[in-house]
């Protein structure tokens, strides 16, 4: 599926999504992808990421939301040229799928700011006859 990255205020993430073929029923229409998510700070200030906020889709339709505070339980520091990385999951309807979304951002010298998260396609390998 590939590498989605996009750099906003020096903040670089990067997507890597892979299909979970054992935890799919596509007969059922569950489709389960594992994606794992890289942060790196390439700005000269420390930041923290406080809030995520997920957009799913599935078939080209929004399946579901996700707002929150850090991600996968915790809110992580990171001081210049530092990275942090993390895998989550997600459950889709149908073979096709994308999500997009966002970081909130706060600058340990003070002040908020938004990183965006690539959209990356969730596409389900499915065998042609």
């Amino acid at each position: 599926m590939g590498t989605f990255t996009e750099t906003t205020a020096d903040i670089t993430v990067s997507v890597e999504p892979e299909a979970l073929p054992e935890e799919s029923t596509p007969g059922e229409g569950v489709y389960t992808f594992a994606y794992t998510i890289a942060i790196e700070n390439r700005s000269p200030s420390t930041v923290q990421l406080m809030e995520r906020h997920w957009v799913i889709e599935s078939a080209g339709e929004q399946i579901g939301e996700v707002v929150g505070p850090g991600v996968v339980g915790v809110q992580p520091i990171l001081e210049p040229g530092q990275s942090f990385q993390y895998t989550s999951s997600a459950v889709i309807r149908d073979p096709i799928g994308s999500m997009k979304g966002s970081y909130v951002f706060r600058r340990t010298t003070g002040g908020f700011f938004v990183v965006q998260i690539p959209r990356f396609r969730l596409n389900y390998p499915t065998l042609l006859n």
